[in-house]
């Protein structure tokens, strides 16, 4: 695998979560949680920000699915931040790829294990966003990791 920091992100209609991997893309680590912003974009001027700041040479996005694996609305909506997002990136000095990632279950699982922490209320929602980007990325680091070691 090449060495480099990946980003997640987890689209939310309210909130993006944010993760990063350490350079030998190992770990994912939450990041940040940014606040949408569908009428200025100020949430995609802050994701490129987060790939200058951290150098990352990928951004994983995760697309939501049903169970059954079928697209909604909802990895719609996705699909369409996914391209901004990457005609943003593309322009760049370096241009960063974007990725989709199948992202099942990730905020339900990511909102259990906080609960199970004891995390409730506005902190919870505060933090749900990153936990799920973390589990993004983990599982897209992982999946990378099996494909260049069968």
């Amino acid at each position: 695998m090449k060495r480099g920091v990946r980003l997640g992100v987890d689209v939310g209609s309210v909130r993006v979560g944010v993760a990063a991997s350490d350079p030998s893309g190992f770990l994912a680590s939450p990041v940040e949680t940014v606040r949408r912003d569908v009428r200025h974009e100020t949430d995609l001027d802050r994701l490129v920000a987060l790939v200058l700041e951290y150098e990352a040479i990928l951004v994983v996005v995760g697309l939501p699915r049903s169970l059954s694996g079928a697209e909604g609305p909802a990895a719609v909506a996705v699909r369409a931040y996914a391209a901004l997002l990457a005609e943003r990136l593309g322009v760049l000095p370096h241009p960063v790829p974007v990725e989709l990632s199948d992202e099942r279950l990730t905020t339900v699982i990511a909102g259990r294990t906080l609960s199970q922490r004891g995390v409730r209320g506005k902190k919870h929602r505060a933090v749900v966003d990153q936990a799920a980007a973390v589990l993004i990325l983990q599982a897209w680091l992982d999946a990378e990791r099996r494909a260049d070691h069968p």
